[in-house]
């Protein structure tokens, strides 16, 4: 237990460096759109609780990157793909995971609970953000992958009438 959770925040440290290194360093030197996923997160923050102190922001985007991002895929994304799809390679899974998180960032949190526009309106931050967080879940399961941290769910036992 110990070791899956060591291994959950470096998976989760290492992707939250890649996405930041990404979105707020190589995308805009490439000349594409900046992330600003402390903004986002603020504005989150305001619209829930109606105040975004000081540090608050950074501190929900750190958290939301090293822990419970990479607890949706340890937790959810790989053992339900294992269960259906065994024999789907997990950088598939992570893809999808990562396309999945980018739904949630920037529909869910962005337009429903920040009231801001869908996707921010499919502007060129909307691509960035698409492939930061592929870049995201691809890293955090790589990790995880290597060091063999990948949870199953429950067999399910069946029983045939006779």
């Amino acid at each position: 237990m110990k070791r899956t959770i060591l291994t959950m925040l470096t998976a989760g440290a290492f992707a939250t460096i890649a996405f930041d290194t990404f979105g707020q360093a190589l995308s805009p030197l490439f000349g594409y759109a900046k992330l600003a996923p402390v903004g986002l997160a603020g504005a989150t923050l305001k619209s829930v609780f109606g105040a975004s102190p000081s540090g608050a922001a950074y501190l929900l985007h750190t958290l939301t990157g090293l822990l419970f991002y990479v607890v949706g895929y340890y937790a959810i994304a790989r053992p339900v793909q294992r269960a259906i799809l065994p024999q789907l390679p997990w950088g598939v899974t992570a893809t999808v995971y990562g396309a999945a998180l980018w739904v949630f960032a920037l529909y869910i949190m962005a337009h429903l609970v920040a009231g801001m526009p869908a996707f921010l309106g499919f502007t060129g931050i909307t691509w960035v953000a698409l492939w930061g967080h592929i870049v995201y879940a691809l890293v955090a399961a790589a990790v995880l992958e290597l060091r063999g941290e990948v949870m199953d769910l429950p067999a399910r036992t069946r029983t045939v009438a006779a």
